[in-house]
């Protein structure tokens, strides 16, 4: 009897959380069926969270490279920090007037000493005063479940608590209003939940960059 409870305690322990969680295998395509990269999926339960506690839940890294940034979206949880570290041999001035997060770092190089925190959810657009083609977006989730999508439009959220969530996706050059895509999704413990989003997308504003006469790079 002993040894029975002994292995039902096992059980318990390796598999609880197993039990508990699952999966949403999401992918996003275009109006032409095409996998689309950098679109954020986000989840929030059905039943709201309880507000999150202590100090920021993550450091995360916005490169500027090559006179980019890199990644060119970040989707991060709202108490996030993120460093914007300069890795060319020139200097940028990283800024946002975005309602989301307000910022500057004036013109540097190297990794500004103190990192930016991002206390509000919403979609922060990057820029950079000294190169205008320079255009990076930090998506900032109110719920820690979310994922981005790679270049096949795929992307997974591992591990969530089995219930119902309303998940949507977002993307820079999204057609429409990001709610627009929001869905009703129940996550059990008996394997993935697949869900396709096929959005609109809007022509791409960035301005292209020059090639430097003579040279393999670019403005």
């Amino acid at each position: 009897m002993r040894a029975s409870c002994a292995w039902v305690a096992l059980l318990s322990s390796l598999g609880a959380g197993e039990l508990l969680a699952g999966d949403i295998q999401a992918k996003v395509r275009d109006k032409t069926g095409k996998g689309v990269a950098d679109a954020v999926i986000v989840a929030l339960p059905a039943t709201p969270m309880p507000a999150a506690t202590g100090g920021p839940v993550s450091s995360m890294v916005v490169d500027q490279i090559n006179k980019e940034f890199v990644p060119y979206v970040l989707p991060i949880q709202v108490g996030s920090s993120v460093n914007f570290p300069n890795r060319d041999n020139i200097r940028h001035h990283v800024y946002s007037f975005s309602p989301a997060k307000t910022f500057e770092l004036p013109l540097y190089t190297g990794t500004p000493a103190t990192p930016v925190l991002f206390e509000k959810p919403g979609v922060v657009i990057l820029g950079c005063n000294i190169h205008d083609w320079m255009i990076g977006y930090i998506y900032v989730s109110e719920s820690p479940y979310f994922a981005k999508t790679g270049a096949d439009g795929k992307a997974v959220l591992a591990d969530l608590p089995q219930g119902e969530y309303v998940v949507r996706a977002w993307h820079p050059r999204l057609e429409g209003r990001e709610e627009a895509t929001e869905r009703k999704l129940t996550v059990t413990r008996s394997g993935a939940t697949e869900s396709v989003w096929e959005i609109g997308l809007l022509a791409d504003l960035r301005i292209r960059r020059a090639p430097i006469p003579g040279q393999s790079g670019y403005h």
